[in-house]
C-alpha cells in the first residue's frame, strides 16, 4: 500500500474511508496499518496526541467503527463497508438467533446481553455486571475479543478518568455497544440478502483493487474470522 501521512484523527477517518479496513498494527500486508503510516514521533508523546488518543475522536465521527476485528487485533471499518462484513462474520446469524439455537457459548451471551442492554457501557462496568472482577469469571478479554471479531460488539468510545480538578488521566477506558445500538439494525444488517461467502468475495475484490500489491492469500488472512 502506498504510504500515507496520519497526522490528524481526521486523515485516519478519511483514509478508512478510502479503503474501507484499515488495521492499528502492521501485519502481513506491508503500509496496511496505522502504525505504519503515522510519524513515530506521535507515539507516546507528552506534548501532542497521537494514534493512541485520536482512537476516540475517529469512533465519532460516525464514518467507521472500531473493534477487535483483524485476527484478534484492533482496526477500523467504514460504515460503507460494515454490513458487508459483519454479514460474512456472522455467517447469517443474530446473535439472538445464535442464542436460541445455542451454538454461543454462555459467557458470550451473558456479556453481549448486558451490552446490550445498557446500550453503551465500560468496559470496568460491563466486567461487574457480569461478575469478571467481583465473582470468580474468567476470560474476559476473550469474550470481547470473540464478539468483535463476529461483529455483534464494537468499541464506542474511549473515556478517560478525571481528577478532582476536572483534569484527565491515565489511558483510555474502552466504552462497548453493539452496531445495531449505534447505526441502527437496518443499517448493519442491509447485507444479509446476500449470502455470506458472497459479501467476503466482494471484500477481497475489493481489497485487490485498492491494494493492489498485497497478496490475495494475505488480504483472505486479514479478513476471514
Amino acid at each position: 500500500m502506498k504510504r500515507k501521512i496520519l497526522d490528524s484523527p481526521q486523515a485516519i477517518v478519511q483514509l478508512v474511508k478510502e479503503i474501507g479496513f484499515l488495521p492499528f498494527f502492521a501485519n502481513e500486508i506491508e503500509g496496511f496499518s496505522i502504525e505504519e503510516n503515522c510519524p513515530r514521533e506521535l507515539w507516546f508523546s507528552d506534548s501532542v496526541d497521537g494514534p493512541w488518543e485520536w482512537k476516540g475522536p475517529v469512533i465519532r465521527s460516525g464514518e467507521c467503527l472500531y473493534g477487535k476485528f483483524f485476527r484478534n487485533k484492533a482496526g477500523f471499518v467504514s460504515t460503507e463497508w460494515f454490513a458487508e462484513f459483519a454479514n460474512y462474520r456472522r455467517d447469517g446469524y443474530d446473535f439472538d438467533s445464535r442464542m436460541d439455537e445455542g451454538i454461543a457459548p454462555k459467557k458470550d451471551c451473558d456479556v453481549y446481553t448486558a451490552v446490550a442492554q445498557h446500550g453503551k457501557i465500560l468496559s470496568k462496568k460491563l466486567k461487574d455486571v457480569t461478575c469478571y472482577r467481583k465473582g470468580g469469571n474468567v476470560g474476559f478479554e476473550t469474550v470481547i475479543t470473540r464478539l468483535q471479531m463476529q461483529t455483534y460488539v464494537d468499541t464506542s468510545d474511549f473515556v478517560y478518568m478525571t481528577d478532582k480538578s476536572g483534569k484527565t488521566y491515565g489511558w483510555g477506558v474502552a466504552e462497548y455497544s453493539t452496531p445495531e445500538h449505534r447505526f441502527g439494525y437496518d443499517a448493519v444488517t442491509k447485507a444479509y440478502k446476500h449470502d455470506p461467502a458472497y459479501s467476503f468475495e466482494l471484500i477481497v475484490e475489493h481489497l485487490q483493487a485498492v491494494l493492489p500489491d498485497a497478496d490475495k492469500k494475505a488480504i483472505t488472512k486479514i479478513i476471514s474470522l
